[in-house]
Parts: structure tokens; C-alpha cells; sequence
């Protein structure tokens, strides 16, 4: 037997319970449907055959596939096993039984209960890694290297999944004329909902991020985003680093009853008959302190929500910038990026749309649009993001409500659009301004700089 190949005995779990003819019938399951091998190449290990033969064969076949990104042809793996297992010092019973077995499988190519084979065959690799999982995840739990289970039981849990070869453009033509329906959130702003920019809205699996100074409204954005969604029937769940649960669920019911925050308790049974007259979706509100939280901690959350019946059709963070990482990297921009990244994938794997918040930099402070640029330390959130709404008003304009949206990147529709808007932050609404609204801000601020002007003239001449 050549030295290179060495069976290693790594437990007792085998295909040896299923018989002889069971595993000769896997191993031509390997080498005549090519995908299926790739599929099994993550969880398909040779010491699970108990036959020496289908051991060698099994490492030889996937140790060409890591080599060479393919499997050799029967004829190739022949020839292989022929340079292999002859000369001086050569296994010859090694030899003669994988001869004969590769004879039996020419004579009969096409044994019809391979499919039951390999489903049963899929079934028990996969329950071996797991098994693996589970015992590598008590040494991390003993490391208190918790974060680092989750991780290793989903990728326990996904092993052995389908291949696909992806989308065969002449083949599958048909598949890019029907019509797709993309189910959304809407925004509750007619003209981002537009079919042409936003096209309904968020959709489920998009990430959607809101860059704005400090103080301009980036939580009220996310509270308006919350209430639309309830307002369509839809379950919100709404994730707080800064301001407590109860401060947030004031804000949801000054905007959706239409009473001003600082009136909250005044109003009470104003409050409690709108929410008795009208259906909405539910909505869970959760906080958690600055920068203690990471997306595994979302997730675990959420998969908690699910277990007692709650199902979110939304998620709201606010905001993913003082979020903890789940990795530690000697540059903030780095951290900030993964946490963008693992809450695009917990958007797609929830199959939810995801809103949070960015901070811009301090340039932004002073523009009249706050641009991609302008998001603060990584700007590498913005290629992970389906959709960035900026918004923007100068100090003078705070008491007026005035402000603009841009919609800086979009990958469902139209981007580049500016929105003149009037912002109350006693109930956390936007309004897009028709051009003579925004007209009439334009005088009111053109008057304070003429006065200021005037100011500045006067002390020049007293001076």
C-alpha cells in the first residue's frame, strides 16, 4: 500500500451498519453525478467507509477535486490508482479489489435506488458534523468563546447544501421575464415609495441605512420608518442603544395618534382609544446599552421573538454605529464595516428589511447635502447598503423644521433625487414640500442673513 495514504480510525461511526453493496453503490454515487460530489465534499469523510478500498478510492477522489477544482474521469482515477498501486512494495489485494469494484460499477451504471442511497448518505454525514460541532463548541463554551458557537453551529447546520451552478443565461432565459414581486415596507413618503425610485419601499433582505449629523433626525427618521410598517399590519421589532424603551414608545404614539411628545400623558385616553379603534401590526421595542450589543445579539433575540410567536416583518436599529463588533480590528472603520456586513446577511437570512442610522462626519454639518462621503468612518457601508437616505439642515434651519433628503444610493430604482422636507420632531414626521412650501421657507432665511448682515455693518461702524 503506498505510504502516502494512512487510515486513520476516528471513531466508530461508518457506513459499515449499512453493508457492503451500500457503500460501493455511495462511492458510484460520487463519480457519476459530479454535483452531488461537491455537495458532499464539505461533510463526506473516507474513514466513514469501513472498507479499505472505498477509504482509498474516497481520498483520492477528493483530494483531486482540491487540487485541480474538478474530479478526474473514471478512466483518469484509473490510471491514477494504476501508477499508485504498482511496482515494488505495492498493496496487490488493495489493488485487485478496486478493480473489481470499478468492473461492477461499468457493468451496472445505473443502479435505479441511487437516489435513496444518497439521501441516506447525505443524511448521516451530516449528523456526524454536527456531532463534530457540537463537541468543538464545548471547548469554546469552557473558552467562554460563546459568539464563536453560534457561528460554529450554523455552519454545522449548512454543510452539505445544495451546489447550484448559478444562472445558465441561454438556458434559463424564461427566468428573467417573469414578473417578481418584491415585497416592502413602505417608507410612508409618496415620493420615495414611487415605483421608479424606491419602488414600494424597503424590500425584505435590503439593509437601509440613514446618514445625517448629530441632532438632525436620524431616530425620528427610523421611528417614521417603525410606525409605517405598523401601519400596514406589519410586526416591528425596534432596537434602542441610546434612548430607553419607554422614551421610544412615546415617540411611536406621537406619531401615530398625532399627538405632540411633550402631550404623551395628557392624552392618555386619546391614546388608548386610537390603539383599541385601530388594528396594527405589533411592535416589540428593545434596549440594549451603548456598544454592548452585537448583531449575534440580535440575532439571538430575534430567534427568542420567533420561538414565542412574534415574527417580524421589520427590524429598526438605532443605530448600528454603536454597535459592538463581533471581531476586534486595530482600525474602527474595519469593525464598522463587518457590522454593516452581518446585519445585510441577518436582513437576508430573517428575510426582513432592516433600517438603521449612520453619523456623518463633521464636514457634513455644514452642507446643504450630506453625500456618501460624508458617512464617518467607513465608507465602505455604503457598498454594503441597498439603500442610503442622508438628510441634512443647518443650525439655522432647526427652528423652521426645514431640511432635505437625498437619496444617495439605491439599488431598487432612482438615486441622486433631493427632497425639500419639513421635519417635526415632536412626533417624528417627514413631509416632502411641494415647491412653493419650500418657496416660503427661502424668504425667512434670507431675511436672517440680511439682519446678521445688518448686525455685522452696525458694529463695524460703531467699532
Amino acid at each position: 500500500m503506498n505510504a502516502a495514504f494512512v487510515l486513520e480510525e476516528e471513531g466508530t461511526a461508518h457506513f459499515g451498519q449499512y453493508g457492503r453493496m451500500f457503500q460501493e453503490k455511495i462511492f458510484q454515487g460520487l463519480i457519476t453525478d459530479s454535483d452531488w460530489a461537491k455537495q458532499m465534499s464539505e461533510v463526506m469523510k473516507p474513514h466513514f467507509f469501513d472498507l479499505r478500498y472505498l477509504q482509498y478510492l474516497c481520498d483520492r477522489y477528493f483530494a483531486y477535486l482540491g487540487k485541480y477544482k474538478c474530479f478526474p474521469t473514471m478512466q483518469l482515477l484509473i490510471s491514477i490508482i494504476r501508477d499508485e498501486l504498482t511496482g515494488v512494495g505495492s498493496d496487490g489485494v488493495l489493488r485487485e479489489q478496486i478493480v473489481e469494484f470499478l468492473h461492477r460499477v461499468r457493468a451496472n451504471p445505473h443502479p435505479g435506488d441511487l437516489d435513496f442511497v444518497k439521501d441516506r448518505t447525505l443524511d448521516f454525514c451530516k449528523r456526524q458534523a454536527f456531532k463534530e460541532a457540537l463537541t468543538t463548541a464545548v471547548d469554546l463554551v469552557e473558552n467562554d468563546k460563546f459568539e464563536s458557537v453560534v457561528d460554529l453551529m450554523k455552519e454545522a447546520v449548512s454543510v452539505g447544501m445544495p451546489h447550484s451552478v448559478g444562472h445558465d443565461f441561454f438556458e434559463d432565459m424564461e427566468a428573467r421575464f417573469v414578473d417578481i414581486i418584491r415585497q416592502t415596507c413602505p417608507t410612508g413618503i409618496p415620493q420615495l415609495d414611487e415605483h421608479d425610485v424606491m419602488d414600494g419601499g424597503l424590500g425584505r433582505g435590503e439593509l437601509g441605512v440613514v446618514v445625517a449629523p448629530t441632532g438632525v433626525g436620524k431616530s425620528h427618521w427610523l421611528v417614521a420608518m417603525g410606525c409605517e410598517a405598523l401601519r400596514y399590519g406589519k410586526n416591528v421589532v425596534h432596537y434602542t442603544f441610546e434612548l430607553s424603551e419607554v422614551g421610544v414608545g412615546k415617540r411611536y404614539d406621537s406619531n401615530l395618534v398625532g399627538v405632540p411628545s411633550n402631550e404623551i400623558v395628557q392624552n392618555k385616553d386619546r391614546i388608548v382609544k386610537f390603539y383599541e379603534d385601530n388594528k396594527l401590526g405589533r411592535l416589540v421595542i428593545k434596549n440594549y446599552a451603548t456598544r454592548s450589543a452585537s448583531v449575534t445579539t440580535i440575532r439571538n433575540h430575534l430567534d427568542k421573538l420567533k420561538m414565542k410567536g412574534m415574527l417580524p416583518s421589520m427590524v429598526i436599529i438605532d443605530y448600528a454605529d454603536i454597535m459592538r463588533s463581533t471581531k476586534t480590528y486595530d482600525s474602527l472603520r474595519h469593525e464598522l464595516m463587518l457590522i454593516y456586513e452581518e446585519l445585510r446577511q441577518l436582513a437576508c437570512d430573517f428575510n426582513v428589511p432592516i433600517w438603521t442610522a449612520s453619523q456623518s462626519n463633521r464636514t457634513g454639518s455644514g452642507q446643504d447635502v450630506v453625500g456618501l462621503e460624508n458617512m464617518s468612518e467607513a465608507y465602505g457601508k455604503a457598498m454594503v447598503s441597498d439603500v442610503v437616505i442622508t438628510v441634512s439642515r443647518k443650525p439655522e434651519e432647526k427652528a423652521s423644521g426645514f431640511a432635505r433628503i437625498f437619496v444617495a444610493k439605491n439599488r431598487a430604482g432612482r438615486d441622486g433625487l433631493i427632497f425639500p422636507v419639513k421635519i417635526d420632531t415632536s412626533m417624528s414626521t417627514f413631509k416632502v414640500l411641494s415647491d412653493e412650501e419650500a418657496l416660503e421657507f427661502q424668504p425667512k432665511q434670507k431675511l436672517k442673513q440680511a439682519w446678521n448682515e445688518f448686525k455685522k455693518d452696525k458694529q463695524d461702524v460703531i467699532g
